[in-house]
């Protein structure tokens, strides 16, 4: 009973957060920055990877599209363990990333597509005594943001980026668009 009535008031307090059209605001446009939490999957070893995300739009690029280039960072962390031999071992990654995201210019401003390029860090420990590979890798990835309100939006991506193939949040504006 009491289960319920928390999900019935969780549920009324998330339909109380103001839905505004972004179409007031301005989306992601120059000057907008946003910083929020990840939940990644498809990892090394099935775990989850708890992350974040920090974003600034740089600049419109009125020979591309009129997209909006976009700087972002990331780092995310998941462990698991593997057992060789009877003996179980973990495995702790914890990677760094930094990519250029080109958002395309779309007529509704509560949905933000975007392809992004660029290279992460992952470093690696263990208790196994075999190797363990830390280094760079390339980060290729495609996403999107569903704007709930001017400061505050779904975020999904999902490809090659080191540390999950599927990435989803929320991300919290910190600052608007110009």
């Amino acid at each position: 009973m009491k289960c319920t009535k928390w999900l019935a008031g969780a549920a009324l307090a998330l339909m109380a957060v103001p839905t505004l059209s972004v179409a007031q605001g301005k989306g992601f446009q120059p000057g907008y920055t946003d910083i929020g939490a990840t939940v990644g999957l498809g990892n090394v070893g099935g775990a989850l990877a708890i992350g974040g995300r920090f974003e600034k739009a740089i600049k419109k690029l009125p020979d591309l599209g009129d997209g909006t280039l976009g700087f972002q960072l990331g780092v995310d962390y998941w462990n698991y363990n593997e057992r060789f031999v009877a003996i179980d071992y973990d495995f702790r990654y914890i990677a760094f990333s930094g990519t250029a995201n080109y958002h395309f210019k779309v007529e509704n401003k509560k949905i933000d597509p975007f392809l992004g390029a660029g290279l992460g860090l992952s470093s690696v420990s263990t208790d196994f005594t075999g190797s363990a590979s830390s280094g760079l890798y390339f980060i290729g990835r495609a996403g999107i943001r569903y704007f709930l309100n001017e400061k505050m939006a779904f975020y999904a991506d999902a490809g090659a980026s080191g540390a999950a193939t599927i990435n989803v949040g929320l991300t919290f504006g910190i600052k608007p668009a110009k």
